[in-house]
C-alpha cells in the first residue's frame, strides 16, 4: 500500500529537480517505460516524449519555484495509485528581445498515476495537467 509521506515525498522530489533544472537523467528512474504526461501544450509518451518536452520547457521558464499544496491517494491497489496533487508554480519568462521578463504565477491541478516498481520505488505512469488557477498579476501561458 501507498502512504501519504511517502507520495509527498515523491513529489515534492519532483517538483525539486523541475526547480533546479536536473539533469534529464535525473528524471528517467521517475518514469515508467510507457509514461504518459499530459500538459496543456502537449501530450508525450515515454522518456522521449518526456525529454523533448523538458528541453523545450528547461528553455522558457527560470527561478522556478514550485510548492506542493495538496498529494492525496484518491484510489490504490497494492502496485499502483492515483494521486489528487495542486502545486503552486511561479516562474518568469523572458520572451526576446523584451526589456523585462514576465512572471507566471498558478496554481495547476494534476491527476497522477503512480506505479510502485519491483525495486519498490515509485514511479509517474500518467500526469495529467487537469487546469490551472492563475494569481492575481500573473502572465498567461
Amino acid at each position: 500500500m501507498f502512504t501519504h509521506p511517502e507520495l509527498w515525498s515523491f513529489a515534492s522530489n519532483w517538483y525539486r529537480l523541475l526547480d533546479i533544472h536536473a539533469p534529464l537523467e535525473s528524471f528517467r528512474p521517475l518514469l515508467t517505460d510507457d509514461v504518459q504526461l499530459v500538459f496543456p501544450e502537449a501530450t508525450v509518451t515515454g522518456f522521449e516524449g518526456y525529454t523533448g518536452w523538458y528541453n523545450n520547457v528547461v528553455n522558457i521558464f527560470f527561478d522556478e519555484e514550485h510548492t506542493l499544496k495538496v498529494a492525496d491517494i484518491t484510489k490504490q491497489s497494492d502496485s499502483t495509485c492515483e494521486a489528487h496533487v495542486v502545486v503552486n508554480w511561479h516562474a518568469s519568462i523572458w520572451n526576446a528581445p523584451e526589456a523585462r521578463s514576465t512572471r507566471l504565477m498558478m496554481d495547476a491541478d494534476q491527476t497522477w498515476e503512480v506505479k510502485r516498481l519491483s525495486d519498490g520505488k515509485l514511479a509517474v505512469a500518467k500526469y495529467i495537467v487537469n487546469g490551472m488557477t492563475y494569481e492575481q498579476g500573473s502572465c498567461k501561458l
